[in-house]
């Protein structure tokens, strides 16, 4: 056997168990919110369009866990401002196509839409379940992963809901409405994400003997 191989400190198995789940979870929500983004836009629901914003939040959230396990503060805080920002932009789309319906709205295509939320249960819970084993090690980051995830199921019901209401009712209000309060929703998790960052942001000057502005 080689000495130099018995020298090497040994690998930490968890942070390696870590990397792997939130990289899994980060590229599922990620392919998912084209496909929920797409159908949002197809079936015409504002809800469904707003929900899609989640996948991107859960996707900001683990690669930066992914990050935070390698880089050092400053390029996580700086990644971190990234995701947020980008995490605005299909909220912003949401926002604008809500705007436009609220002189008339009209009801949204409820079969694609229930369809596609079915699919986000099974993404989102399969998120849940994967962090839910490892998350501990991700600190507040990778507990926020977990409970996003699980909440997001809830998100998904309701979107479902909506959906029943809609051919009840045969109405767009109930739509738009759910629509609005995911927008909120998600403009609080970007908000968030960026307070992340910026915390890390002043460790990394307070690290560096830097004034803290």
């Amino acid at each position: 056997m080689n000495p130099s191989q018995d020298a090497r400190p040994a690998a930490d198995p968890h942070a390696a168990r870590l990397r792997r789940t939130v990289a899994v979870v980060a590229a599922i929500n990620l392919a998912y919110f084209f496909v929920e983004f797409s159908v949002a836009l197809a079936a015409g629901s504002v809800s469904l369009l707003a929900d899609s914003v989640d996948f991107l939040e859960d996707t900001a959230i683990n690669v930066l866990i992914l990050v935070a396990l390698s880089w050092p503060l400053a390029r996580r805080a700086a990644m971190g401002k990234a995701m947020a920002l980008i995490i605005l932009v299909p909220a912003a789309v949401a926002a604008w196509e809500a705007a436009q319906r609220f002189a008339g709205p009209t009801a949204p295509d409820v079969v694609p839409l229930v369809l596609a939320s079915l699919g986000a249960i099974a993404v989102n819970g399969t998120s849940a379940w994967l962090l839910a084993r490892v998350h501990h090690g991700g600190g507040a980051l990778g507990r926020a992963a977990f409970l996003s995830a699980r909440n997001d199921v809830l998100v998904n019901v309701a979107v479902i809901t909506m959906g029943l209401v809609t051919v009840w009712t045969g109405s767009g209000w109930p739509d738009l409405v759910l629509g609005c309060a995911i927008i909120l929703l998600a403009l609080r998790a970007a908000h968030e994400v960026w307070e992340v960052s910026e915390e890390e942001r002043l460790a990394a000057k307070a690290v560096n003997g830097e004034k803290i502005d």
